[in-house]
């Protein structure tokens, strides 16, 4: 696993403040993308929050999970939350260590009071004595937030007077893509009361160890969810149950719970999604198909990738993002002129960069901007390098008259074939994954050459039938 170490600077350090009138939470900001550019320390938001002691509760279970690594439970760095702001509500993102739970908080114009917030994405300081000072709190007594500095901190700054360096592996970047991926196609499975939703979420183990780790599977039955430990018809998979753990702390202000998950059941471990509804907002966990097993290597975004059309087709798109809440596909199909299947595919490619995601409970794409780029996702994708490298050799030797393709790797020669529109292959990792992890380097490589690359590294245009569909604008 590849590490960068980006350095934040915050004005100083974020804090729970005491007064007579309330508490003032202050979190700090550092270099993020606003409409006009980027900024030092952005201000996205000052008002009051509708329920305090709600928020702050699911603000540490944010924090919860990007100081976790359910695989190892061995203390961390703290990674700070991603806060962006979307006009109508304020969203906190993290990411697991491990990169196996993905976890946000979305705070809705209720849960401001009604207020609006500004527009930009940013990193957020969330320390261990605010993590403390959230923890103590007590009563539902007014509380004011203010995320980014205020206006005697923006008049007097001189520099930065705290600076974190923290590793933000590739896998974090590579994990929201997939995530993203992952829960646009997920379909609401389940939905429980506030009542039920905490005695069911109470049932679950909360520890970490090896005893624990293991695929779960819940069935709605009656009011609430019954666990079982083999799937059946309509169950929902519910991968390393201890992995919700972070839920705990707002179980006593949760009204709901809804689970997603995709459609039917395979009876392999799947991923899902669980949203607790509180007072305004909504907090949801979404759990990769395994414990040990990461969103950063499921695949789902490969073919994006794979494609320079999509690459295009994402620049045109992102010039007419502008922070929307929810994204709506058929607009931007229409403003831009492409099809909706290109659109779909540009913004998984825009997903890459982290630069959208997806709100299950809006069934919609959202915009935002992590600081990340794009190629490094590329770059750092081993099986998309290895196909590239693949091409450029020559390796792909097409198939003609429904034939299938052969690919030299090595001193092996494997073929892929084609099968109610999806590639197979007679190497190992389709032996084993059966696509289930997205496709191999191999059958990449072959979807390369179909689509027009050459060993030289241009790209020509193709006939071949599903290859080409919505290239006509």
């Amino acid at each position: 696993m590849t590490r960068t170490m980006q350095a934040l600077a915050y004005t100083r350090s974020s804090a729970l403040e005491s007064g007579a009138d309330g508490s003032l939470l202050g979190l700090e900001t550092s270099g993020g993308l606003t409409p006009s550019g980027a900024e030092a320390h952005p201000t996205f938001f000052s008002g009051f929050l509708a329920a305090p002691q709600a928020a702050a509760r699911a603000l540490l279970a944010v924090a919860d999970v990007a100081a976790a690594r359910y695989t190892d439970p061995t203390p961390r760095p703290l990674l700070d939350p991603v806060v962006t702001g979307n006009g109508d509500r304020l969203r906190f993102e993290s990411f697991s260590g491990c990169c196996g739970v993905y976890a946000r908080l979305d705070v809705l114009r209720d849960g401001l009071d009604g207020a609006e917030t500004g527009h930009g994405t940013t990193n957020v300081d969330v320390n261990n004595p605010l993590r403390e000072a959230l923890s103590r709190m007590t009563g539902d007594s007014p509380m004011h937030l203010r995320v980014g500095p205020d206006e005697l901190a923006v008049t007097t700054l001189d520099g930065p007077v705290v600076e974190k360096k923290v590793p933000l592996p590739d896998r974090w970047l590579r994990g929201f893509a997939e995530a993203q991926v992952a829960t646009a196609g997920f379909d609401l499975r389940a939905e429980l009361s506030g009542p039920e939703a905490v005695r069911f979420l109470r049932t679950l183990p909360r520890t970490t160890g090896r005893a624990s780790r293991g695929t779960t599977w819940v069935i709605p039955s009656g009011r609430t969810l019954r666990p079982t430990t083999r799937p059946a018809a309509g169950a929902v998979c519910l991968p390393g149950p201890e992995r919700l753990t972070a839920l705990h702390r707002v179980l006593r202000n949760a009204t709901a719970l809804r689970v997603y998950a995709p459609a039917g059941t395979s009876g392999e471990a799947a991923p899902s999604a669980w949203e607790v509804e509180l007072p305004g907002m909504r907090l949801t966990l979404t759990l990769s198909p395994e414990t040990g097993r990461g969103f950063s290597g499921e695949g789902g975004v490969l073919e994006a990738l794979s494609t320079e059309e999509a690459a295009g087709d994402a620049e045109l798109i992102s010039v007419l993002l502008a922070w929307e809440p929810v994204i709506d596909p058929a607009e931007l199909a229409s403003r831009s002129g492409l099809t909706a299947e290109r659109v779909r595919a540009a913004l998984v490619r825009l997903g890459t960069a982290g630069r959208v995601g997806y709100d299950m409970a809006d069934a919609a794409y959202f915009h935002r901007e992590l600081p990340y780029d794009a190629r490094r996702a590329e770059k750092h994708n081993p099986r998309l390098v290895n196909a590239r490298e693949l091409v450029a050799a020559g390796a792909v030797r097409p198939g003609t008259g429904g034939e299938p393709a052969a690919v030299i790797s090595g001193d092996r020669t494997y073929r892929v074939g084609e099968r109610a529109g999806r590639l197979w292959c007679t190497c190992p990792w389709w032996a084993e994954h059966q696509g289930g992890r997205g496709p191999c380097k191999h059958a990449l490589a072959v979807r390369m050459v179909r689509r027009g690359a050459t060993a030289d590294g241009t790209t020509h245009a193709t006939t071949a039938g599903a290859d080409t569909a919505g290239v006509a604008r």
